[in-house]
């Protein structure tokens, strides 16, 4: 376990940036053909031991693919550009004030979900206490490895705790039954607390095949497990889902994973003795509900008859929506296909984590 040293600590923001820049680049290797040649000294010591932990973390948590695992790498190798850390970081002030213990409670959904709140206190200069999910720990310990071989100060920044004690702010991130368990036990510090979230996806009737297939990607990444997944689509008035399912089809090999297998017929089963109408294709079951938060397998939907109040409507539910995938507004929208490629100022639940811990005293 790596160990915090009872000192204060300096470094500077550009050597944070340019060890985070470097874990980047190592990052967007795998799943690639070769390797970066200036890396060669990162590789030598860690490239095969992330391999071994992308294999491990499949053995321990049935979601966690080697695709799935691969997709994260990549997307955090692409975040982690020294450019965007710049832009990033710019935004703020940066003082050498008190460092503190920040809590880190981890979720377990996907691979690397905690990793932003983790980048996060690490580059405001504060120490990192981690609770990594029993689901998701070996990817994140490993990056912790890394980053601690490119710069050993970070050895006294980070640790692996079982317990949070004697930490002076928390971030946790869970479910709504577990967000009131993490009030109860540390409502008293400086906190994030994060509960659930889904996200949704707005279809006019006008959109092009190649934007409705990656609609199939904001939906079918991840199985579905992300609060960045889309859950639900808002269609209008007597919208035949025709050209949808059509553009989703590629994505009908989610069905050959067990754990999602076992979803769909569950689902489908419930749907059948309960008698609700549904549209099938074999790998999703579309369900008109008014929900947002679905089971695996399942897409909810909406018809719309007015885009005006529907966008009301939604901004009146930004408690429980992570973002809004559509075409019709370019300021707050997501794209098709990006829901699962924030930038590092995309801040879950719309919460400057970044701004919070500058601000701690």
């Amino acid at each position: 376990m790596l160990l915090i040293l009872p000192q204060i600590y300096e470094m500077s923001l550009e050597n944070r940036i340019k060890s985070f820049a470097t874990l980047g680049s190592f990052l967007t290797q795998f799943g690639l053909k070769h390797k970066h040649d200036e890396l060669t000294l990162v590789n030598n010591r860690f490239y095969d031991e992330m391999e071994n932990a992308i294999s491990n973390s499949k053995q321990k948590n049935g979601w966690f693919t080697q695709d799935n695992c691969l997709l994260a790498l990549s997307a955090w190798g692409n975040a982690l550009q020294k450019e965007k850390l710049g832009k990033w970081t710019s935004q703020y002030t940066f003082s050498n004030h008190t460092k503190k213990r920040v809590g880190i409670i981890m979720a377990g959904n996907i691979p690397l979900v905690g990793l932003h709140d983790f980048i996060s206190v690490l580059i405001s200069g504060h120490y990192a206490v981690v609770k990594t999910s029993k689901d998701d720990s070996l990817l994140i310990r490993k990056i912790a490895e890394i980053l601690c071989f490119l710069d050993p100060e970070y050895t006294k920044q980070i640790s692996f705790v079982d317990k949070l004690e004697n930490i002076d702010a928390v971030i946790a991130t869970g479910s709504n039954n577990s967000a009131q368990y993490f009030e109860y036990y540390f409502g008293k510090y400086p906190n994030i607390i994060r509960r659930n979230r889904n996200s949704v996806a707005i279809i006019t009737g006008g959109e092009t095949k190649k934007e409705l297939e990656l609609l199939g990607t904001d939906i079918f990444q991840y199985f579905g497990l992300g609060c960045r997944n889309v859950s639900k689509l808002y269609v209008p008035e007597n919208y035949k889902f025709d050209a949808f399912f059509e553009a989703v089809y590629p994505f009908n090999d989610v069905i050959n994973n067990n754990k999602y297998a076992n979803n769909y017929d569950y689902n489908r089963a419930v749907f059948l003795l309960g008698k609700h109408k549904m549209l099938d294709n074999n790998f999703l079951l579309l369900k008109e509900d008014s929900q947002i938060a679905t089971p695996v397998a399942v897409l909810n939907f909406e018809y719309y008859f007015n885009t005006e109040k529907l966008l009301h409507q939604l901004e009146s539910q930004n408690d429980e929506i992570q973002c809004v995938v559509s075409h019709l507004n370019n300021n707050t929208h997501i794209k098709f296909g990006c829901s699962q490629s924030p930038e590092l100022w995309d801040y879950a639940d719309n919460r400057d984590t970044l701004q919070f811990l500058l601000e701690l005293h």
